[in-house]
């Protein structure tokens, strides 16, 4: 890389920020921009100004990296390979039709068809995203919606990347797109079983909280749609969804800590929505229909790695509540199934996630067996209700991913698809994984998943990058992936760290890496890699960190507590200003964080927040080397932070080490919206890496 070429340095403007009798003084907090200056025809001057840096971020960005640029198509090429361009879905059967998204070659989107019957009968273009998506930067088509006659379906176009989508429905049999619009929604919609009525959810225009469930009648005036919910409360959003059973239509009101659901019956449109459980602060659950009773997936008297419990559908207040399987300490349950003769568990113990199938009659109990040592396992959505099937789907570090039916009945399996890894090179049997745990520095254990090409000699010149996630309870299983295998194959060590803030080791690893507890979640990435550092894995000089949003804070916390540990960072869209975002709360997602943060109004907040917030704690010193990447649209972690935070870098730190920004200025949080393009960004973040390591070759 060129390091002879000249950052740009961003205009200080000295902005006084004061509260709880404290000020910190934020000198680019002209670099924000509001929705309505960015889509502006005619822009103003700061919009132009901001522009003007992002783009000459960009420009130092390809002037740096302009000898990468042939390595970087070879390495998209390389993933590009991996690839069945023409790949298709092993069809999911509901109500009379089999459903397949396929991809063609050399498209970036897919196409959505169906089958009426069997498999054999003539295909039903539904959508073909290639079409859709001509003249956008950037598309994404969702929320794909049948109705119950099969004759519409309702969908949902995003074509700025901020998730704010506008729905419109199809007649399938015509082909006609009618002409209604509603626009800012989350996407998601259902029908009601009279074929006439859709349910939806609209964002407020602002936070692009989901705050209203309205109900529009097809061949009417959207201006004419009726609110049927209203979520008043500013940390919580809304959603509709209908029942496995098609019986009843849910609205559901979620926060951090609480829940509420209400139903109707899919029967009766017109009909006035049920509340089934007040909400309480502290009391979750979630809502399922089978029978005369509704099964509730819940943390109620204190289970708090949850439990399922049912109720009668005429008395679901939580007296009425019953527990059908109990809580264990050691075993979070993430998810149920229900089936006319069984009823299926998704486990996590230790760390390992396991599929549970019991039937109703008592007559069995049992696991599906798995040997690998790590892996991820997952249960598909299974839309029919009557059949003795599940299927799901099963990968490891090493091992691509397979779809499988299983019989609950006789126990036989049936692999429907194998993932083609293309390109003649990949053996499974050439790499190698595990699991090791570190001791963290309050004793707890801390697993990292690893893997590694059986031939890379593990030592202090051993290429090493340590991912992680972190937040909002989300847990990253040890899937396979193409992708990885261009640093594996080059003599890369991947370690997936499963530190608190996530929901790998149960709950309460949750509960402890949030809140006032947060920090746990940068020490025990910190103290992994020390361990792997000790224990001859690699060396400060080889080790490389990446995360993307909640895990680009980790990244900037990291790089601030300990940056010696680490040659290189890729910080993806990463939320880096907390403590100024968590004080506004006309930002996407702000008022609804309060309890996965804490509210810095509150100055016990504060202070914990501004100790961390990687923003404000930047200092002169040396930093590793750095990539920062963000999205002009991004909705959920503003541009402005990483950019913020890059111009602060640049002004402070004290070594000559490369740092780089690159903001796509056409997307937002998920980046590219095309396979093709997506895998372009990968090549890009993973070139860096080994430009770092002087290993530009094949």
């Amino acid at each position: 890389m060129k390091l002879s070429a000249i950052p740009p340095i961003a205009e200080k403007k000295p902005e006084e920020l004061v509260i709880h009798n404290h000020t910190r003084i934020d000198n680019y907090f002209w670099m924000r921009l509001t929705d309505d200056q960015k889509d502006a025809e005619v822009k103003d001057n700061q919009t132009k100004k901001v522009e003007a840096y992002l783009n000459e971020e960009n420009n130092y960005f390809d002037e740096v990296t302009a000898n990468t640029k042939d390595f970087q198509e070879e390495l998209f090429q390389e993933m590009k390979g991996r690839i069945k361009e023409d790949d298709e879905s092993v069809p999911y059967f509901k109500n009379q039709y089999f459903y397949i998204t396929r991809y063609e070659k050399g498209k970036q989107y897919p196409i959505y068809s169906r089958k009426k019957g069997n498999l054999n009968t003539k295909e039903e273009i539904l959508f073909n995203v290639n079409n859709e998506a001509e003249g956008y930067e950037y598309f994404q088509l969702g929320g794909l919606n049948i109705s119950r006659d099969n004759k519409l379906a309702a969908f949902a176009t995003d074509t700025v990347s901020r998730r704010q989508y506008t729905i419109q429905i199809k007649n399938i049999e015509t082909g006609e797109i009618y002409p209604e619009k509603i626009e800012n929604t989350t996407g998601g919609s259902v029908w009601s079983n009279d074929n006439k009525t859709l349910y939806y959810t609209k964002k407020d225009p602002i936070t692009l909280r989901g705050e209203k469930i309205f109900k529009h009648v097809l061949g009417t005036n959207t201006s004419e749609d009726i609110e049927v919910f209203h979520e008043k409360d500013e940390t919580f959003g809304t959603y509709v969804y209908k029942t496995k059973s098609e019986e009843y239509i849910v609205i559901g009101s979620y926060s951090t800590v609480s829940s509420e659901f209400r139903v109707l019956s899919a029967n009766n449109p017109d009909g006035e929505f049920k509340l089934i459980q007040e909400r309480e602060r502290d009391l979750e659950y979630s809502l399922s229909h089978f029978g005369d009773h509704f099964y509730i997936q819940t943390n109620k008297d204190g289970a708090k790695n949850f439990k399922l419990m049912k109720t009668p559908i005429h008395k679901t207040t939580k007296e009425n509540w019953v527990d059908v399987i109990p809580h264990r300490e050691d075993t979070l349950l993430e998810d149920i199934s229900i089936f006319r003769d069984y009823l299926v568990l998704e486990e996590r113990t230790n760390g390992l996630n396991t599929i549970r199938i019991k039937r109703w009659d008592g007559k069995e109990d049992y696991y599906l067996p798995f040997d690998e040592e790590t892996y991820s396992v997952s249960v598909y959505a299974n839309p029919e209700f009557d059949t003795d099937i599940i299927r799901y789907s099963y990968n490891s570090f090493t091992t691509p991913n397979s779809v499988i039916d299983f019989n609950m009945k006789d126990h036989s399996k049936d692999i429907k698809k194998e993932q083609d890894v293309l390109g003649g090179k990949f053996d499974k049997n050439n790499y190698t994984s595990k699991r090791v745990w570190a001791t963290a520095r309050d004793g707890k254990k801390v697993a990292i998943s690893l893997v590694y090409h059986k031939n890379t000699k593990l030592g202090k010149d051993t290429p090493l990058l340590q991912y992680a996630y972190g937040s909002y309870g989300y847990t990253i299983s040890d899937g396979f992936s193409t992708t990885r295998l261009s640093l594996l194959d080059r003599g890369f060590v991947y370690a997936l760290a499963h530190i608190r803030g996530s929901q790998y080791l149960g709950r309460e690893w949750y509960e402890n890496g949030k809140m006032l507890h947060k920090k746990n979640t940068f020490y025990d990435f910190i103290d992994c890699s020390k361990y792997l550092i000790e224990n001859n894995y690699t060396s400060a000089n080889h080790l490389y960190a990446m995360g993307g949003s909640a895990g680009g804070l980790l990244m900037g916390a990291i790089v601030n507590m300990a940056s010696e540990l680490y040659n290189g960072i890729v910080a993806a869209v990463p939320f880096v200003d907390v403590v100024s975002t968590m004080l506004d709360e006309t930002i996407p997602l702000t008022t609804g964080e309060f309890d996965e943060w804490g509210n810095p109004k509150n100055k016990e907040y504060y202070d914990y927040i501004l100790s961390y917030s990687p923003y404000d704690q930047v200092e002169a010193k040396e930093y590793p080397n750095m990539l920062v990447t963000t999205g002009y649209f991004d909705s959920q972690v503003q541009y402005w932070e990483p950019a913020k935070w890059v111009a602060k870098l640049r002004e402070l730190k004290t070594d000559t080490n490369i740092l780089l920004m690159h903001t796509n200025m056409d997307t937002g949080h998920g980046g590219a919206s095309g396979r093709f393009d997506a895998l372009k960004e990968t090549a890009r973040d993973y070139t860096f890496f080994l430009a770092l390591e002087n290993k530009l070759e094949k």
